[in-house]
């Protein structure tokens, strides 16, 4: 075993300007790439790194001019902020955050009624949870393509699954998963494959990270911990089976075909400390067969762990040693890998080492081939087992055969051609695989391309995650912004297009063709119970100490000039927004009570709050929307 400076030496010429920037990453990671870096990569020697002036591609093409639209949707997770983000591509601005897990003041979630019912109370109508750590979030799929209805997002801390209406973009549901703690990956199916009619997204594949006891009773004994894969109801996001597994579970991967789902595992060894979590020279991607699953739980072979009612098959190595009746099969990956993605061609799915300096291709259909009692071992499964640089965690592809993977400690993206790797694993030592890398600015983590998982990847754009930025922009003291970077895959060479600041701590993102989804600019009146349609519904509706207050906006004004209640009521105000014109959203706030909400065109929202002390309190729209805006107030009187 060498030491760090050895390790940090052995990095290949020219990559000189990255060893102070890996260092704090090797400190951790040093057991795990002191032996595989000693090796050069056969067969992918390094390619002139594709670095060349952005002005050979067209610098500006990320700058759009002034009403000029983008012509791809990002959806991005918001880490921290519990939220996923909205982006125009090519240009990278943000349009919208669109709040999940944690409230947020400019919309008013979880200060909202609404809102409150789907982020979930306590008995005493206080939120259960105002965190969260959204990393992962995918989109609904028809025929192998996105098709506009949903997106969903992770909360890692609290093991929690929202889902986004891509009509509205909103958020309309959250499920929290039973027996799971940091739930991390996630996907959709992309076709339903029991019903051969059903072409579309019926399922979302959850995995579960930390391995706990079941049920947690809180034992020391890790050796007693498990972790659960979780399949949620795309339609109600109720929770319809869980699988109980040797190992953890990372990030997600489903086929096209709909029959298989994927998890890459970097614990198997089941440790409780980090460096009993890199012992074992290789882990496992395991691979979750459906239809035998959603069978077994028909036929009522499960069991259920605690007060959850949520059947559990049993997916360990040991209840699955028969391939033809196998619920899972456990496929061995070098060490400790880290992503685990589908390629559009519908053949192979890939795992990066993290650790190791390889990725791996596996063939979907000698998986199956296995479950069907054709493959001997599962090892036959793999494609190719190749080195493309160190730390690689993510990969994208483009639709003509190539992959892009991040690597972290390089601080680079690697393009890798599929098919030349496997030629090279098979013996063809002439097989060029690595066709380009590229520099990004710094520890680069997720990647994702335009259209990448789908079967319409159209290798235009690519865009990528840099956990650290250092001297890319202005100081702002000791918390950096992070760095996401737009990268041109159409030719060749990759070519960086752009930088941007983003505040931390972002995760995965997909892209997709704006033609895809059709957003609503207007709500649609009649999908809100409480709607005031008419200003003369409005008034004050008392019953004892509790007392509803019903209100329009129409810009300039409130249907009420003031309204009257009494120290100590509980009041419900309900406000519906009788503008029909698009971009006119009306904002309601209160002083000193807490309040502060909007309601977009024909869109209705109440609140509930206990009235304070005597006084008069102005309310007032919150959200420019006339020239008389600073005039649309009325005023709360609260009497003793």
């Amino acid at each position: 075993m060498k030491d760090k400076k050895t390790v940090i030496d052995t990095v290949p010429a020219g990559m000189a300007r990255r060893r102070f920037i890996n260092t704090a990453a090797l400190t951790g990671l040093t057991l795990g790439v002191a032996a595989c870096a000693e090796k050069k990569p056969e067969g992918g020697a390094p390619a002139t790194a594709g670095s060349a002036p952005a002005a050979a591609h067209g610098a500006n093409s990320t700058h759009l001019k002034p009403g000029e639209l983008d012509s791809y949707y990002g959806l991005w997770s918001g880490g921290h902020t519990g939220d996923m983000r909205v982006l125009g591509l090519p240009s990278g601005r943000e349009l919208l955050r669109i709040p999940c897990f944690v409230p947020d003041a400019l919309v008013g979630w979880g200060h909202t009624n609404e809102s409150k019912k789907v982020m979930g109370t306590k008995p005493d109508g206080s939120l259960r949870y105002t965190v969260g750590d959204t990393h992962h979030t995918h989109a609904s799929y028809k025929d192998g393509n996105y098709d506009g209805r949903y997106a969903w997002i992770n909360d890692k801390i609290n093991s929690r699954i929202a889902r986004i209406r891509l009509d509205y973009f909103v958020c309309d549901k959250i499920t929290q998963l039973p027996n799971v703690q940091g739930f991390h990956g996630i996907f959709p199916d992309k076709r339903d494959p029991v019903d051969p009619a059903i072409n579309y997204t019926t399922r979302v594949f959850c995995g579960g990270e930390f391995a706990i006891p079941l049920p947690n009773a809180g034992t020391e004994d890790a050796s007693k911990y498990r972790s659960l894969f979780s399949c949620v109801d795309a339609e109600t996001m109720q929770v319809r089976w869980q699988v109980l597994i040797d190992g953890n579970c990372d990030l997600v991967a489903t086929s096209y075909d709909g029959k298989l789902a994927a998890s890459n595992q970097y614990n198997t060894e089941m440790g409780a400390k980090y460096e009993d979590m890199m012992s074992a020279e290789r882990d496992a991607c395991i691979f979750f067969n459906i239809a035998r699953i959603e069978e077994a739980v028909k036929a009522g072979k499960f069991k259920t762990v605690g007060s959850s009612k949520v059947p559990v098959v049993n997916g360990t190595h040991a209840a699955n040693k028969d391939p033809k009746t196998a619920l899972t099969a456990y496929v061995s990956v070098p060490k400790n890998p880290h992503g685990v993605n589908a390629s559009p061609d519908q053949k192979y799915f890939i795992c990066a080492g993290k650790l190791s300096p390889t990725a791996t291709v596996i063939e979907l259909a000698k998986v199956l081939e296995w479950f069907d009692g054709k493959l001997e071992k599962l090892d036959g499964a793999i494609a190719a087992e190749v080195e493309i640089g160190l730390g690689p965690l993510h990969t994208a592809f483009d639709g003509r055969g190539n992959a892009y993977t991040t690597l972290f400690l390089d601080s680079q993206v690697v393009k890798w051609n599929v098919e030349k790797a496997i030629a090279f694993h098979k013996g063809d030592k002439n097989a060029k695989y690595v066709v380009d890398r590229l520099d990004v600015q710094y520890q680069p983590g997720h990647i994702n391309g335009s259209q990448s998982e789908t079967i319409a990847a159209d290798g235009k754009y690519l865009a990528v995650g840099c956990k650290f930025s250092k001297d890319r922009f202005l100081p702002v003291g000791p918390l950096h912004a992070e760095n996401e970077q737009i990268i041109d895959m159409s030719g060749e060479k990759m070519v960086l297009l752009a930088d941007h600041p983003v505040r931390g701590e972002p995760h995965d993102f997909i892209i997709f063709k704006r033609d895809l989804v059709k957003p609503k600019q207007v709500y649609a009146l009649d999908d809100f119970p409480n709607a005031i349609k008419d200003p003369k519904e409005s008034g004050v509706f008392r019953q004892g100490k509790k007392v509803t207050v019903k209100m329009t906006s129409q810009a300039p004004a409130f249907s009420l000039r003031e309204f009257k209640v009494k120290k100590g009521d509980e009041v419900t105000l309900i406000l519906t927004n009788l503008d029909k014109i698009e971009d006119l959203t009306h904002g309601f706030a209160i002083p000193n009570h807490d309040v502060n909400f909007i309601v977009n065109p024909q869109e209705t929202a109440s609140v509930t709050f206990t009235a304070g002390e005597p006084g008069v309190y102005w309310c007032y729209c919150t959200h420019f929307c006339h020239a008389l805006h600073l005039e649309m107030r009325t005023r709360m009187i609260v009497e003793a």
